[in-house]
């Protein structure tokens, strides 16, 4: 495993800075990221299933550090609706590959939610999320592999999973507490020296969520959010988010991700059933400084496909 950790570091040079495939136990940030989760809850928190009150369908795709070879991409697609007064469901496909198909990354699930009425202006619901994913790790797609003939493999790794969360809201205001993933996994256990010669472990990560409408006016509504999310290993991570919606179409706002990135968002409302939105994101770290890094761009569609008694959700930040 000498060799191979030689050969990582001297044929995957950037790569190695944003993948958990590397040659022993690294713990860090795992879960794909995304600059506009206050639109893609579904993908954090099982209890958000049904929460739009109509049937909601979101495509996101994200393409990190542009210009960076290899640099890691994700793309995510869910749909979800209410199943009664009460009940909620949905199911969500998340891609994420790195290093020009090296690493590949595919969660599949179902989730269900269960909402009860605290009060005439807030709701609480409890969300459940079960799923797997299939993990490809192919080091032989490298430059220069051909030095070192036993490079590690992973292929079409299946590993199932339960996740759950819950979701409180009311129409100006939710918080929403979520563990995707219980169930921790290796790959490729430790069989060397200080049983380090597997390359990843999954790691249980916690999510918290909060947001607040304040109407400025009838015309003007401003919206902070903030995501916070927790996992062994790693340093906490703190995104921040400032959005105004604009006549109840346009939305512009900024984020901040803590020692991270500045990003800037842009959102429109197409009609009362379709929305599309983008952000654009500059590091602040030591990433910044290489020349070849353009930033991070994301971009969403969301549509909603009926309205249940002809009213849609107000506001539509959540």
């Amino acid at each position: 495993m000498k060799n191979i950790k030689l050969y990582l570091n001297k044929a995957i040079g950037l790569l190695t800075l944003f993948t958990c495939f590397v040659v022993g136990r690294v713990e860090a940030q795992q879960d794909a990221q995304f600059t506009q989760y206050m639109y893609n809850t579904l993908t954090f928190n099982p209890a958000y299933a049904g929460q739009r009150t109509v049937t909601s369908a979101l495509v996101m795709y994200r393409s990190q550090w542009v210009g960076l070879e290899g640099n890691p991409v994700s793309l995510t697609a869910n749909i979800h609706s209410p199943l009664g007064r009460q009940l909620g469901g949905g199911l969500s496909i998340l891609h994420d590959e790195i290093g020009d198909g090296t690493a590949q990354e595919t969660n599949f699930d179902a989730m269900a939610s269960y909402t009860i009425e605290t009060s005439y202006y807030g709701k609480l619901s409890f969300g459940i999320r079960f799923g797997g994913h299939l993990l490809n790790v192919d080091f032989t797609k490298l430059p220069g592999a051909e030095i070192e003939p036993n490079l590690p493999q992973i292929d079409k790794k299946f590993s199932p999973n339960i996740g759950a969360g819950i979701y409180y809201s009311t129409d100006v205001f939710y918080a929403g507490l979520s563990i995707p993933s219980f169930l921790e996994t290796k790959h490729f256990d430790g069989s060397g020296e200080n049983n380090s010669s597997y390359l990843a472990t999954e790691r249980m990560h916690a999510y918290l969520m909060l947001g607040y409408v304040f109407p400025l006016n009838d015309n003007f509504k401003l919206k902070p959010a903030t995501l916070v999310k927790a996992v062994r290993g790693a340093p906490l991570q703190v995104d921040l988010s400032l959005n105004t919606l604009i006549y109840e179409r346009f939305v512009l706002g900024g984020a901040y991700r803590w020692d991270a990135a500045w990003s800037a968002l842009l959102g429109f409302q197409i009609s009362d059933q379709l929305m599309l939105g983008m952000a654009y994101d500059r590091d602040t770290s030591s990433l910044s400084t290489l020349t070849a890094n353009s930033g991070s761009f994301e971009f969403f569609l969301r549509y909603e496909f009926f309205k249940r008694d002809g009213i849609m959700k107000s506001p539509r930040f959540f």
